[in-house]
């Protein structure tokens, strides 16, 4: 593993963290380690299911206290692991911190094929609805108990978009990223909007959930002519300097409710 560090991967519900985390573990042959494994296993010893124990979180802060302290201790361990979870990138400061985006409609779909006792709709515009609801409600809930935006690309080292490329492809372009020291991005073609014709390397913007070509149209262009499911984009500075001030806009009005 690249310089002896851990992995961690997040991802909202439908963008495949489980299935790459597993993959990406067994090719490095290090311990695998899931919170959303260890939480079931807490509601389990409590007689509680899963959504249960989600609930009676959300009015009893013990309950995260307890799993943040456990992922503390894991990143305090100096084990090589792979971990899957949605905080770890904001717990363990040293990893190489991947995060999984989709698109929308195909995370719904996903989610609306295996229904659990947490994520159960009845309809795909249901399923879009509930999950964007419950992924602004997190990002909320982080911003006001850690200060941390989980979309807030900037928080991260690896930036795979799993909408059409299987987990085997996200793992080699995980594995490839491992030792760059630049932030590396790799998006579906047919996600990002046309423009800046130029040969160049592409360079995109970003406006949740859409991105948009600003210089190397060119390349964007061949990989979706060849049917590339990822291709190697650059976010735009301007991108990330309007990140930083969405993220204070919403501490802020986190801070106010």
């Amino acid at each position: 593993m690249a310089s002896g560090r851990s992995v961690v991967i997040n991802g909202d519900l439908g963008s495949g963290k489980t299935t790459v985390s597993v993959l990406l573990a067994r090719r490095l042959g290090v311990r695998r380690i899931s919170i959303g494994d260890l939480y079931r296993e807490m509601a389990a010893q409590r007689g509680l299911s899963a959504l249960q124990l989600n609930l009676h979180a959300e009015l009893d802060g013990k309950i995260d206290a307890y799993i943040d302290q456990i992922q503390c201790e894991i990143a305090a361990s100096g084990e090589r692991l792979v971990v899957d979870s949605r905080l770890a990138w904001h717990f363990f400061t040293d990893a190489r911190k991947v995060h999984l985006i989709t698109e929308p409609t195909v995370a719904a779909w996903r989610v609306l094929g295996r229904p659990t006792e947490v994520e159960n709709y009845a309809t795909l515009e249901e399923a879009r609805t509930q999950l964007a609801y419950r992924a602004e409600s997190e990002r909320i809930r982080f911003l006001t108990t850690y200060g941390a935006d989980k979309t807030r690309l900037r928080n991260y080292d690896i930036i795979c978009d799993s909408t059409r490329a299987t987990p085997e492809e996200i793992v080699e372009a995980i594995l490839v990223s491992l030792d760059d020291d630049n932030l590396a991005c790799y998006l579906d073609p047919l996600r990002i909007h046309p423009g800046g014709d130029d040969a160049g390397p592409l360079e995109v913007g970003y406006a949740a959930p859409d991105f948009t070509a600003i210089r190397g149209g060119a390349r964007l262009a061949a990989a979706v002519r060849s049917g590339q499911t990822l291709v190697r984009a650059e976010l735009t500075k301007a991108e990330l300097a309007e990140a930083e001030l969405a993220e204070a806009e919403a501490k802020a009005r986190a801070s106010a409710t």
